[in-house]
């Protein structure tokens, strides 16, 4: 066989490997971000572990099919190991921003639902205390002192 179909053979093998280890951690690990993202809601949490996993292995087995074909001359195997390289490279980079993405969303909703926890003082402050110099709310504006 020729250096560029194997330099094929082996780029499709990593970054089907890449792609589906790193897809099988994400969920593993992922479940019990969520849950704390979602509350404790089990079913909500797989649910949406589950829709990950699914966009996850479609975005990425599809841009590693995508980034299959060049149009570079492979005629060596210095040339068909920097190919490789360069495409596996690729993957590892599509992953990485993917997750980066994924744990940034899921962090402003985590964010988010603790905001709405947290206590609301039960009433407004009744009374003000008024600092010289500093204009009372509802008051006349305070009267510049000569230096």
């Amino acid at each position: 066989m020729s250096p560029v179909v194997w330099a094929y053979l082996g780029y499709a093998v990593i970054g089907v490997a890449l792609v589906v280890w790193v897809a099988r951690t994400l969920q593993r690990y992922g479940e019990v971000f969520l849950l704390d993202v979602f509350d404790g809601h089990e079913d909500l949490a797989r649910a949406v572990n589950r829709l990950l996993v699914i966009g996850f292995y479609l975005l990425n087995l599809g841009y590693v099919a995508f980034a299959l074909r060049t149009s570079d001359g492979v005629g060596t195997a210095r040339t068909a190991v920097e190919l490789l390289s360069t495409k596996v490279g690729g993957v590892l980079l599509v992953l990485g921003v993917l997750h980066l993405g994924n744990v940034l969303v899921l962090s402003r909703v985590r964010r988010r639902r603790l905001a709405e926890r947290s206590p609301v003082p039960p009433v407004p402050p009744a009374t003000w205390t008024p600092v010289p110099g500093y204009p009372v709310p509802g008051g006349p504006a305070p009267v510049a002192r000569p230096a």
